[in-house]
C-alpha cells in the first residue's frame, strides 16, 4: 500500500446538443415541384435541395414586358417632343422615370428568377424536413433543416455548489451510457446566471463526432472534478470496517513472535471515489493490508500468507 494521488468527480446528468442548426430557406415564393432529399440524408454544400415552380413569377415577368414597352414607348415620344421643345420638362421627366422604374422591377424579378433552385448553404444532415413536394415555399420559410454533425456539444445544469470546481477550458470526461462509449470534452461555456428554480448554472463542453450514434438529445454523464489531493493513502472502499459503535478500522499484516498477525487499526477516512477511499489518520502509507479474509480476523490474531502463483 503507497501513498497516491487522489481525485474525486462529481457525476452530472447531461445531453448532447446541436451547436450548429441552420434552416434552408428560398428567397422567392412558390409552390415546390421536386424536393431531392429525406430525414437522415447527408448533404454536402452547394447541394441541390429542391426546385420550385416560379409560374406566379412568370405572370409577373410578362405584366412588366407588356408595361415596360409601353413605357419606353411614351418615354421615345416624350423625348422628341421634348427636343423639338415642344411639351413640358414635368412630362418628359415622368416618362423618363417610369421607364426606369420598370426596368430596374424588371432586373429584379429576372433575378428572383434565378433562385427557382435552392441550395445547401453547408454541409451537414438533414435533421427535420418542413414542407414537401406540392407545397408552398415563402421567403424566410424553412424548407428542411440541416445539422452540422462536427459541432455537438454536452450540456448539463450543474448545481451552483460547485461553481469553484469549473473553470472555462478544462478537460471533463463525458460519458454516453447508452452507447457504452466516454470521451474527453473541453468545457467551452460556464452560465453566467443562476437559475433560481433549481439552483443551476449552464455548462457546455465541445464533444467530437466519434460515432454517428451521436446525436442531439442523447442522455450523458459530464464528470467533474470537485476535489484532489496530493500524496494520500488510499484504500478499496470495501476494506474498511465498522465497529458497532461507528469506529472504521482495518487490519493490516504484522510479523508476531510466531508468525504473522493482524492487526486492527482504527482509522479516519475521508472523500471515497470510483472504489477508493482516502484514509486521513491512522495509516501512514507503506503497510501490508490484509484484504482476503479480512472480514472475520480478530485483533491480533495469526494469519497464514498465501504466496500468489
Amino acid at each position: 500500500m503507497e501513498r497516491t494521488n487522489f481525485e474525486h468527480f462529481v457525476e452530472i446528468q447531461a445531453s448532447v446538443a446541436a451547436d450548429d442548426y441552420i434552416n434552408v430557406t428560398s428567397e422567392v415564393a412558390g409552390r415546390i415541384l421536386n424536393l431531392t432529399v429525406e430525414e437522415g440524408d447527408n448533404v454536402r454544400k452547394g447541394q441541390l435541395i429542391a426546385e420550385l415552380d416560379l409560374e406566379q413569377l412568370d405572370k409577373q415577368m410578362a405584366e412588366l414586358e407588356k408595361s415596360l414597352e409601353l413605357a419606353t414607348t411614351v418615354f421615345e415620344r416624350q423625348k422628341r417632343l421634348w427636343d423639338q421643345n415642344i411639351g413640358s420638362e414635368i412630362q418628359y421627366l415622368e416618362a423618363k422615370n417610369s421607364k426606369e422604374r420598370l426596368e430596374k422591377s424588371m432586373e429584379t424579378l429576372e433575378f428572383q428568377m434565378t433562385k427557382s433552385k435552392v441550395y445547401a448553404p453547408v454541409s451537414g444532415v438533414v435533421e427535420e424536413v418542413y414542407l414537401k413536394s406540392g407545397e408552398l415555399a415563402s421567403p424566410g420559410m424553412p424548407i428542411v433543416q440541416l445539422l452540422n454533425p462536427n459541432r455537438l456539444k454536452a450540456v448539463a445544469d450543474v448545481p451552483e455548489s460547485y461553481l469553484r470546481a469549473v473553470k472555462r477550458g478544462e478537460q471533463v470526461k463525458v460519458a454516453f451510457p447508452a452507447l457504452d462509449e466516454e470521451q474527453m470534452a473541453t468545457i467551452t461555456m460556464i452560465g453566467r446566471t443562476i437559475d433560481p428554480s433549481n439552483r443551476t448554472f449552464d455548462v457546455e463542453a465541445r464533444i467530437s463526432a466519434s460515432s454517428s450514434l451521436i446525436k442531439p438529445n442523447l442522455l450523458a454523464t459530464m464528470f467533474i472534478k470537485d476535489k484532489e489531493a496530493e500524496d494520500v493513502v488510499t484504500i478499496p472502499l470495501e476494506m474498511v470496517q465498522q465497529e458497532v459503535g461507528g469506529k472504521d478500522y482495518v487490519y493490516i499484516l504484522e510479523d508476531g513472535k510466531s508468525g504473522a498477525l493482524a492487526r486492527k487499526v482504527y482509522v479516519k477516512t475521508g472523500d471515497a471515489y470510483d472504489g477508493q477511499i482516502v484514509i486521513k489518520s491512522g495509516l501512514e502509507g507503506g503497510e501490508v493490508l490484509i484484504m482476503d479474509g479480512a472480514r472475520g480476523l480478530a485483533n491480533n490474531e495469526p494469519v497464514e500468507v498465501k504466496q500468489e502463483g
